[in-house]
């Protein structure tokens, strides 16, 4: 393999943070010796801050659904090693990312805990058997965006050649059958000069159809992902609900149950930079999972990779015993003392949004878990080319996918607002969030028929 240095200048060249990233040249002969089988570089860093990855599980014995995830983790009682705010953030700042600084250096009571790292993230056997396939059979379509030839569950495109390769990965990455929210939430703070922010409560589903065991092989027209989203709270919007659509070749469906009319009507335009129904124009759809949906309307760019302090294991995010007065001691910060920092390589993407295609942030940034392919963090940026949205999310692993890494939550700070927004947390449910990596029992939200219009209307007219 060979990785050499290579200067990168973005962010508009206007800082000097992340001046330095790698450029990564290698091939799929790699996977399986100094490579990950699916593409992460095996060896730990220089001074051993980032260790070799090991596959060694992180999960302690007993664990069963219903119980605190974080009492199993093999180093919950690790302290950090040092914490980073505005007074030190300087030190720090050729770790960070242009959002990291700007939220540590202008959002008061921000801070970020670092802990020793450890590469906790796995895949299934099959999972990685179906990667090795990718690696010679997956393509981007001649429409120059769209994933063909992918065998899954797996990571398409394990040695990506370009950004969009790598943002396939992103969104295809293994994370089960099925996912469920038993009981989420969603908070805005208030908007400066106000004390009412907004609460979100709702039932949410999520499948994968081709993230079940063996090797599932999707034609260009399959559903790659489907939604549903039963709104519990505001009253104003309890009973309505949502299905989503997401293929490999084209844009996104929506279809909305109308409480008043008692009717299912599709959503033409709710992709992409549409605000999210519920949250004050302070969450797109894209935005989602720091990245969602189609990624066609940008053209993206593999920078390279970088060690960078992200989020990781970051069980207290999935504290269902917290409240939410725990988890938001001050409305625009969340709690420290359940975010947890470390250490990882990742994989730097930038989108640039294409000549002629209108969209409110023109420009942003991922920054990818080279082990997981989750998105751990992400900028937008405004039309006069300034940070806008720094977005983080919570990733850990989930122990009933045998330790594959999950992301239900999301934190974004608007620079413009001063708002906070947090999408899908479990705190004060007293229900924890579940994955499913098979079909088990007869439940109709592990099938493909329960997201579709027709299933949305039968079930919100009951």
């Amino acid at each position: 393999m060979l990785l050499k240095k290579k200067l990168a200048c973005f962010a508009a060249c206007s800082t000097s943070v992340f001046a330095m990233t790698w450029a990564y040249a290698s091939d799929p002969g790699e996977l399986g010796k100094d490579l990950t089988s699916t593409g992460a570089t095996i060896a730990g860093n220089k001074d051993g801050s980032i260790p070799a990855y090991d596959g060694a599980s992180a999960q302690l014995p007993g664990y069963s659904y219903g119980k605190f995830r974080g009492d199993f983790f093999k180093y919950k009682n690790e302290k950090p090693m040092y914490i980073i705010d505005a007074s030190n953030v300087a030190k720090y700042q050729d770790k960070l990312s242009p959002g990291q600084v700007k939220m540590l250096k202008e959002v008061k009571g921000f801070t970020m805990p670092v802990y020793p790292s450890h590469r906790t993230c796995q895949m299934p056997d099959y999972v990685q058997e179906n990667t090795k396939k990718n690696a010679h059979d997956a393509k981007i379509g001649a429409n120059g965006w769209a994933a063909e030839g992918v065998t899954l569950p797996g990571v398409p495109f394990p040695v990506p050649k370009n950004g969009i390769e790598a943002v396939w990965n992103h969104l295809l990455r293994y994370q089960g059958l099925a996912e469920e929210f038993p009981i989420g939430r969603s908070w805005v703070s208030p908007a400066p000069g106000s004390d009412k922010g907004v609460t979100a409560v709702y039932n949410f589903w999520q499948i994968w159809p081709n993230g079940k065991k063996g090797e599932n092989k999707p034609g260009p027209d399959a559903l790659y992902q489907g939604v549903y989203y039963g709104y519990i709270e505001p009253a104003s919007l309890s009973g309505q609900a949502i299905v989503q659509r997401f293929y490999f070749n084209r844009p996104t469906e929506s279809y909305y149950y109308f409480t008043g009319q008692r009717r299912v009507r599709r959503l033409p335009s709710y992709d992409y930079d549409a605000p999210l129904l519920g949250y004050e124009n302070q969450y797109a759809v894209d935005q989602s999972n720091i990245f969602y949906g189609a990624p066609d309307r940008f053209n993206w760019k593999l920078v390279g990779k970088k060690e960078m302090l992200v989020p990781y294991n970051s069980f207290g995010m999935y504290d269902f015993r917290k409240s939410m007065k725990d988890a938001f001691p001050q409305p625009n910060v969340i709690n420290a003392d359940l975010r947890r920092y470390e250490l990882h390589r990742v994989w730097v993407v930038e989108g640039t949004v294409k000549p002629g295609i209108r969209h409110v942030n023109p420009k942003r940034f991922l920054y990818l878990d080279e082990d997981s392919w989750v998105a751990v963090g992400g900028e937008d940026y405004d039309s006069q080319n300034q940070v806008w949205k720094w977005k983080e999310s919570s990733p850990a692993p989930a122990w009933e996918l045998g330790g594959a890494c999950v992301i239900p939550q999301i934190s974004m700070y608007d620079f413009n607002s001063g708002r906070l927004m947090v999408d899908a947390v479990p705190f004060g449910a007293n229900k924890d969030f579940r994955w499913f990596s098979a079909p088990s029992g007869d439940i109709p939200q592990l099938k493909e028929s329960f997201y579709t219009s027709e299933n949305l209307g039968r079930i919100s007219d009951r």
